[in-house]
């Protein structure tokens, strides 16, 4: 399986309470994934990074653009991205 990629979708701007308004993610989170070696960990982080933006709000357009990265890098898309519920 291929390593799956950074939550980051290029857009870089943290302006809520710290939080980009791109992935959801902090400067410290994104210092931590790139930490992150074992794919379950990865997939794991990105998971608790859903939940994050369902809590915060405002992150719709980041799935479809996360999963257009994914398409890109030949990453297959983990369940609890492509599951309706």
């Amino acid at each position: 399986m291929s390593k799956i990629p950074s939550p980051c979708i290029d857009v870089c701007k943290f302006k809520r309470n710290g939080h980009c308004l791109g992935c959801s993610m902090t400067k410290t989170q994104k210092s931590m994934f790139k930490g992150l070696k074992k794919t379950s960990h990865r997939a794991a982080f990105v998971e608790m990074l859903v939940a994050q933006q369902s809590v915060m709000g405002k992150y719709s357009h980041w799935q479809p653009a996360y999963l257009r990265k994914l398409r890109k890098k030949n990453v297959p898309p983990m369940d609890f991205l492509t599951d309706p519920g």
